[in-house]
């Protein structure tokens, strides 16, 4: 039964002519699928509606052609081409009883049109301010232009209309909307009737409000979306200007939609943001107006929600990260089933699939965007196949999936661990600076197996081939995890580097275990995601004399596509620690480092006591095949299968490990597809000539 005190989450709650079921509200997030994959997305938004969600948002969608931000994927509504594609997820989001939402986007300064090669617009002649740093100035509209963008803005509305959407968002939050680009006296620095004042900023949104109430507003409720500080100072919409332009404007729109300033600021990774961290930002706002505010936070917690309401602060929760992570996450509450909800572990791992112009990933929930390629389902799997046990070899994020997908399936599961704590890597990474929050991918799975009669977990079980064999089981899946590497082989180094055999080498293995070096420290950093930044900031803390060197031109580069590598940086840089980008290491000596530029290959040494070795990883792989040199014997033993997945098959991110330990639990006993595709992808129809 549901705890009372969440039943005001579960109140309906009117935006403009529509009412909402519930205030759980999926804020617009985008999946790396858009235009190229929207059945995908529309399977994955339509699961979120079987979840309980009461409101349903799309991501960006760019509704005028001259205005795009390729590379990156989105939704399109230039045309009634689009209608479709965009109908059948308005569909999906509403078989349950959810509001389909649609966000309408016109990028102005953000919006490159590399592929439209049509000029870039905006409120003031400004560079295009994009992820990739386009060498493209955009120009300012002139009144007439103005008069257009209002009359797009409407065209774009009605076929929102005609696609079925209950809600229209326009978005002028993180820097990315025309909106809050002319609010802005940073990007706005006309001096007529659309510049200078906060009233004459403030004219095009009420323009274009009015112009679509006018339009679909008895049928549609229309939201904006705007930063709650965008953090630049005087010159930028501050909190402060925030306040005012909403007393302002108090029922301007159906909703406030409100988020802070930047998408980094907004979406920042658990290392840095807790949840609800915008609390400060919005609270007392609604003293300002009477109609419905959502907020954003990376909310996990009922409790949390529930506040939010109850304070007056929110009228709705926004989420997206944690819809990702559990999109039954309002059902589960409904039900009483908190515990069984997969918290948001906050690693920004989904971001990087838009970023990267993929499919995106959730390091909790691997079957996110795979629902209409794979027909995964985040509740539900496939019935068992014709094998009935599964013996699996490590306990690791990979491990721990597979095992608790396979139960699920039906199969009796055993899971035999070497050391005497299950998790792996993530048991061992959640004891780094600010990656607490990781471990939730072991405690959400070692909680669900430990409610299973058919799993029994096995820990400071180290196994050989011939202990394997002698179990019976019919399925062994090896899951056995990585080592990182102490030679530096990896991107700079393809064969191991010279190192004086005197020299103290550590890996990040050897700090997790316990063994902190301190005095003069190189890390060499050739991986480029978090572990690097993460040891430097360690070893600081540590009281270390922390030097950085990495091939790369950023700190922790990867790092960029989840929205955290500045943050990384200025933490470090405050630490003290000395961050050496474009160099390598070649050699490594008892007292220093020989250190080359990647461009002109020039050296120069740098003092170490010790070295921090952030290179590569090798699979645990010599169990796998000690049993693949036996395969002959495997039928006497009942063995019908062996699989190596996750790190020991090929090291990765987390969400690499906890999808492949999922797909091996979904395949098993599958049939054989030969040279088929695994998934299903969507074709672009050829034109007619």
């Amino acid at each position: 039964m549901r705890d009372p005190n969440y039943d005001i989450l579960f109140e309906p709650m009117q935006i403009g002519p529509v009412t909402a079921k519930n205030r759980f509200y999926q804020v617009p997030h985008c999946n790396g699928g858009g235009y190229r994959d929207p059945s995908a997305a529309a399977e994955m938004r339509g699961i979120k509606a079987e979840g309980g969600w009461g409101v349903i948002f799309t991501e960006q969608c760019e509704m005028h052609h001259t205005s795009e931000i390729t590379p990156f994927i989105e939704l399109r509504l230039w045309e009634d081409k689009d209608i479709p594609q965009l109908r059948r997820m308005s569909e999906k989001m509403k078989e349950h009883g959810a509001l389909a939402g649609i966000q309408l986007a016109y990028s102005g300064i953000n919006g490159p049109n590399l592929y439209t090669k049509e000029v870039p617009l905006a409120p003031s002649a400004l560079p295009i301010r994009t992820f990739t740093n386009d060498p493209v100035q955009a120009r300012a509209l002139s009144r007439t232009e103005i008069k257009d963008l209002r009359r797009w803005f409407v065209n774009a509305a009605k076929r929102s209309r005609k696609a079925g959407f209950d809600l229209i968002c326009l978005y002028g939050a993180h820097g990315f909307g025309i909106f809050q680009h002319f609010l802005s006296r940073a990007t706005n620095q006309r001096s007529d009737e659309y510049g200078g004042s906060l009233e004459n900023r403030s004219r095009f949104v009420n323009e274009v409000i009015a112009d679509m109430r006018d339009t679909v507003g008895d049928t549609m409720g229309i939201t904006l979306r705007v930063s709650l500080d965008e953090t630049i100072g005087d010159l930028g919409f501050s909190n402060a200007e925030v306040r005012d332009f909403i007393e302002m404007n108090k029922d301007l729109p159906d909703l406030w939609d409100l988020a802070q300033g930047t998408w980094e600021d907004c979406s920042g990774p658990s290392r840095f943001k807790e949840e609800a961290a915008q609390e400060q930002l919005v609270r007392g706002i609604h003293e300002l107006t009477d109609k419905p505010i959502v907020g954003v936070g990376r909310f996990t917690s009922p409790d949390v929600m529930a506040r939010m309401v109850k304070s007056g602060t929110l009228d709705f929760i926004g989420c997206a990260r944690p819809s990702i992570a559990d999109p039954f996450l309002p059902k589960k509450v409904e039900e009483g089933r908190i515990e069984d909800i997969r918290e948001c572990i906050g690693c920004n791992i989904c971001i990087t699939g838009d970023m990267t112009m993929s499919i995106s990933r959730c390091t909790q929930n691997p079957t996110f965007m795979e629902e209409w390629r794979k027909g995964w389902h985040p509740e539900k799997m496939n019935a068992k196949g014709d094998s009935d046990n599964v013996l699996v070899i490590g306990s690791g994020p990979a491990g721990l999936e597979a095992a608790w997908a396979l139960c699920r399936r039906g199969y009796n599961v055993a899971v035999a661990e070497a050391r005497d704590v299950i998790g792996g890597r993530v048991t061992r990474e959640r004891t780094l600076p600010g990656l607490s929050a990781w471990g939730r991918v072991v405690d959400y799975r070692d909680y669900q197996l430990s409610q299973r009669p058919d799993v029994e977990i096995y820990r400071a079980s180290p196994l050989t081939a011939e202990d394997v064999m002698e179990f019976g089981f019919q399925n062994v899946a090896i899951a056995t995890g990585a080592t990182w590497r102490r030679d530096g082989v990896s991107r700079q180094h393809v064969v191991p580097m010279p190192i004086d055999a005197k020299a103290k080498v550590y890996t990040p293995d050897d700090l997790m275990d316990g063994t902190v070096p301190g005095g003069n420290v190189v890390i060499y950093d050739d991986d480029h995601y978090y572990m690097g930044g993460v040891l430097a900031e360690l070893l600081a803390k540590q009281g270390a004399k922390v030097t950085l060197i990495t091939p790369s031109a950023f700190v922790s580069d990867w790092t960029n596509n989840t929205l955290e590598q500045a943050t990384i940086h200025a933490r470090l840089d405050e630490m003290g620690v000395d961050i050496v980008l474009n160099r390598g290491v070649t050699e490594i000596h008892t007292d220093h480092v020989v250190s080359n530029c990647v461009y002109t290959g020039k050296t120069r040494a740098y003092e170490a006591d010790a070295v921090v070795m952030v290179a590569s990883r090798t699979g645990n792989d010599g169990l796998y095949h000690d049993l693949m040199a036996r395969q002959d014997d495997w039928a006497d033993a009942g063995i019908r299968s062996v699989k190596l997945f996750g790190d020991a098959e090929a090291a990765g991110p987390i969400a690499w490990a906890t999808y492949a330990g999922h797909r091996y639990a979904r395949e098993l006993d599958g049939d054989d597809i030969g040279d088929d595709l695994p998934f299903r992808r969507e074709i672009t129809e050829l034109a007619t000539e």
